[in-house]
């Protein structure tokens, strides 16, 4: 089933649209943004602890890829700043959006192995086996429901005037349209009484001329 299209908010052309979701973009990046660089942070400073030398060769491995995985988050949470300052003023807004999006999914997913095998190294050290994997095991499923299972299976619900300040502007932007809008207004009384009034006043005035004449 195909979903269903948004209508757009009133007066809303299509470059404000575009203008309008990327900025909504970049909202939602900069919460992640913060997130992975204090993480990042973090996993940098672990090899130059006095306790990293215990670790075993595969918490070695799996520090490695928690590492790596945090710098690519980095790298694609970033990267639709770089992409929009090269493009910019070129026209392809649109094709910014989509570039960004796709970036941004792919870093949530860089972020989510990330921190995923941080907790691993963290309850592995405090709890060990088998504990380790039974906590990263139920906080890796708790990240897939809330991340993306959620989004995908709850039904999408239609606007309505109670949905939102969204929903008001599009209920007001087509009152405007059935009822012919502001531009009725301007056009419609101001005629009417220019030509009417000294229309009514000429008559008027032949009408006395020519009660004269008869006389």
């Amino acid at each position: 089933m195909r979903p269903e299209k948004r209508p757009r908010l009133a007066h809303e052309t299509e470059k404000h649209r575009w203008d309008r979701n990327f900025a909504d973009l970049l909202q939602e990046l900069r919460v992640a943004q913060t997130g992975v660089q204090i993480l990042f942070a973090f996993l940098l400073t672990l090899p130059f602890s006095s306790r990293f030398n215990e670790v075993n060769h595969f918490e070695r491995i799996v520090y490695v890829v928690t590492i790596v995985a945090a710098a690519a988050a980095t790298a694609f949470l970033i990267a639709p700043v770089s992409y929009h300052r090269i493009v910019f003023r070129e026209g392809r807004k649109s094709e910014v959006l989509a570039m960004a999006s796709w970036m941004a999914q792919l870093g949530l997913i860089s972020l989510l192995l990330s921190l995923l095998g941080a907790l691993f190294l963290a309850v592995d050290v405090v709890l060990g086996e088998p504990a380790v994997a039974l906590v990263t095991a139920g906080v890796a499923a708790l990240y897939i429901v809330l991340w993306y299972v959620l989004p995908l299976a709850h039904p999408r619900l239609p606007l309505r005037p109670g949905n939102g300040p969204e929903a008001r502007l599009i209920e007001q932007s087509a009152a405007e349209e059935d009822h012919g809008g502001p531009e009725d207004d301007d056009h419609g009384g101001p005629e009417d009484d220019d030509h009417g009034g000294p229309a009514g006043d000429d008559d008027v005035a032949t009408a006395g001329s020519a009660g004269r004449a008869d006389r």
